[in-house]
């Protein structure tokens, strides 16, 4: 025991100098629970992600434009068969409206959001795309899940820029579990594609799933850096009513906080937002995730009336508006010293 305070010292000052951890070593800083070690990985990865991305906060404007999915992951409350959700889809003209919104903001990059809904054909967001372009000149990002690799170069041309999938855990057997259906094999055979055609990815998991364990977080950091992805999307696991997880415990504050501050000290210059999901579990989520690690807001600009159906956990529907949120990042930054970041806010530095 008298070894276990001095091994997490070694431990995070060697991630902090960029030295590689293994398994076994990610698995026992993410085993931990108290408060100190928390929060030296904290101060590690805050450091780290000054020396590598500064001190901006770049922004990403959010428009989820459908609640329809086809898939039936067991975590998620817009899976197919919650016959609660009332669905909608929004048309080219009212996506087009939202996103002029989030340009007269000052915004730089949009990301339009939805489940995976065939009814969308690739001619539909191709012309969403090249019209957000045209109109408003912003860096697009798409997160409409798995979809043909022809879909994703079809996209690209269009002018998409960035692509958002979220592996969501990296243990084939747990993923297989809570996505019926659906392999991990051909999730990172998506982000293989899309990383081939040329765009910025992002991926990502959540924290708190019912199996995960301190190894399979141990992997899925792995697998962050190995991917070498451009955004990290972590998150915790918050139980749905309308899902079989629902009686499930959920992920919490700290457990989560440590992945995001080993995710910044194993990939650097990677951009990671403090998520909306963070926000929602814990009044203090979105600061604490930028005292983390964090470099990335998203606001959601999703019209009023439709904001609270995009219901994947509970709680978003509380989530303030774009406006609103903007609001209160300003006066959290003025207390953290940071500024919010101008321009597209791509990855920096090398990779």
């Amino acid at each position: 025991m008298s070894e276990t305070p001095d091994r997490i010292g070694r431990l995070i000052d060697a991630a902090h100098r960029g030295e590689d951890l293994s398994r076994e070593d990610l698995a026992f800083l993410l085993s931990l629970s108290d408060e100190a070690s928390l929060g030296a990985l904290e101060t590690a990865a805050n450091s780290a992600r000054r020396e590598y991305v500064g001190d901006a906060v770049h922004l990403r404007g959010i428009v989820e434009f459908s609640n329809f999915c086809r898939q039936n992951c067991l975590y998620c409350g817009l899976r197919r068969d919650n016959r609660d959700v009332v669905r909608y889809r929004m048309d080219e003209d009212a996506v087009l409206a939202a996103v002029h919104g989030i340009r007269d903001k000052g915004i730089g990059t949009v990301v339009l959001q939805s489940g995976e809904d065939p009814a969308y054909t690739r001619g539909d967001l191709c012309r969403i795309v090249g019209r957000i372009k045209d109109e408003t000149g912003l860096i697009v990002t798409l997160s409409v899940g798995e979809r043909p690799r022809e879909d994703y170069r079809a996209f690209r041309e269009a002018g998409a820029d960035r692509y958002l999938l979220k592996h969501e855990t990296a243990s084939p057997d747990l993923y297989r579990r809570l996505r019926p259906g659906c392999t991990l094999e051909d999730r990172l055979r998506c982000l293989k594609d899309l990383r081939d055609l040329g765009y910025e990815v992002g991926t990502g998991n959540m924290v708190g799933l019912p199996g995960q364990t301190p190894e399979i977080l141990a992997e899925d950091l792995l697998l962050m850096r190995s991917l070498d992805a451009d955004m990290l999307g972590i998150g915790p696991f918050i139980p749905h009513p309308g899902t079989p997880l629902a009686d499930e415990p959920g992920g919490d504050l700290a457990g989560t906080l440590r992945v995001l501050a080993l995710a910044r000290l194993l990939t650097r210059n990677t951009n990671i937002p403090a998520t909306t999901a963070l926000g929602t579990l814990h009044p203090e989520g979105r600061i604490r995730a930028l005292r983390a690690g964090a470099n990335v807001v998203m606001p959601d600009f999703t019209p009023e009336s439709l904001r609270a159906r995009y219901d994947i956990y509970p709680g978003k529907a509380a989530v303030p508006d774009g406006d609103v949120l903007l609001a209160r990042l300003r006066e959290d930054l003025i207390l953290l010293g940071r500024q919010i970041g101008k321009g597209p806010g791509g990855r920096s530095g090398p990779r």
